[in-house]
């Protein structure tokens, strides 16, 4: 979910023929495998509990079916298990999987059983979440590759459109997640960037991803801004915390909301007009790619280092669109796996 690291493929050492136990060794630099292998896969995203990585675990799991390879996936006990997250990790690293896809809770948690990978000679493709660059590099662990989404451009999408509902220069407010979090950061970054000349932003606070506390700040705002004309909301569950204090204000339809996730509950409230939008962001095809970038390692290609995530953004106009394809996009997104598999 943050933005996009510059990461770079990993160096030959760490990443030349590790996809089978019986190959062999002399790929490039960059490549990821030897040609003619097959993968052997375990992940640890994080926590189950969230619809967000069980669509993960979703788009792992149907790529591994249909690549004819049962993955191993392990996810935290919830999203600040950062310690449990990391002892799966390190339990998994003394098996003979032979790449690794990791979701980090944090940027930092998950890089000491990364470097125990690397020195193993084991692909590592990093999904969603990036392995901060500083810290992967310092501990010789730089990931083969990173697929995620650009949180940045989805809050400019979100913006963008925002702009398009309200008259130029009205009163909006964002809420953000935690304070401090890169991808809520991103995110409102985004939008400011895209409204900024336009529209006036009287409000940013943190509601720490949670919908009660969303629902309050968005009533606080509106009591102190009440010709307010819209809300940017950082993820779709304090979108519907906040749709609900509009309700409860009586304003539906009156105050604009746009969040982002794409969630099925935000896309059906994008359907009945309790959001007016949501920059829809799909695990599942991260996932998917995620398992595809072990596939191409092992057929000995060499990854690219950074793949941004497909993003849309569904209105009104298209959540029925939007629904039926959930929890896969329902346009077309550019998927370089594809073709270093030859799908």
């Amino acid at each position: 979910m943050p933005p996009k690291p510059p990461y770079r493929g990993v160096a030959a050492a760490a990443t030349a023929a590790v996809l089978l136990a019986a190959c062999s060794s002399g790929s490039d630099s960059g490549s990821a495998g030897s040609s003619g292998g097959t993968a052997k896969v375990a992940a640890v995203i994080k926590g189950l509990d969230n619809p967000f990585f069980q669509s993960m675990e979703q788009g792992i799991k149907d790529q591994g079916t249909a690549a004819g390879i049962t993955p191993t996936v392990q996810a935290a006990n919830s999203i600040t298990d950062t310690t449990g997250q990391a002892d799966r990790l390190t339990a998994l690293a003394g098996q003979d999987f032979t790449c690794y896809i990791v979701n980090p809770i944090s940027g930092t948690n998950l890089v000491q059983g990364i470097a125990q990978l690397a020195a193993q000679k084991k692909t590592i493709v990093n999904i969603d979440s990036p392995v901060d660059a500083g810290a992967a590099k310092a501990a010789s662990a730089t990931p083969a590759t990173y697929i995620g989404t650009n949180n940045e451009a989805a809050g400019e999408k979100a913006g963008q459109h925002m702009t398009t509902l309200v008259p130029g220069n009205a009163k909006v407010a964002a809420i953000g997640g935690i304070a401090g979090d890169v991808t809520s950061g991103a995110r409102v970054d985004g939008f400011t960037k895209a409204t900024s000349g336009k529209l006036q932003l009287v409000q940013t606070v943190a509601a720490n991803w949670e919908r009660q506390e969303a629902l309050t700040q968005a009533t606080n705002i509106m009591q102190a801004h009440p010709d307010l004309a819209g809300f940017f909301v950082a993820n779709d569950d304090m979108g519907l915390g906040v749709a609900q204090a509009v309700a409860n204000a009586g304003r539906t339809g009156k105050i604009h909301i746009i969040s982002v996730d794409g969630n099925k509950d935000a896309l059906t409230a994008v359907k009945s007009g309790g959001l007016d939008a949501t920059v829809a962001q799909y695990p599942y095809a991260i996932g998917l790619m995620g398992m595809e970038a072990c596939q191409a390692a092992a057929a000995g290609k060499t990854l690219p280092a950074d793949v941004e995530a497909p993003v849309e953004l569904v209105t009104k106009d298209n959540a029925d669109k939007a629904l039926a394809s959930t929890p896969k996009p329902f346009g077309t997104y550019d998927d370089p796996f594809k073709a270093l598999i030859g799908g």
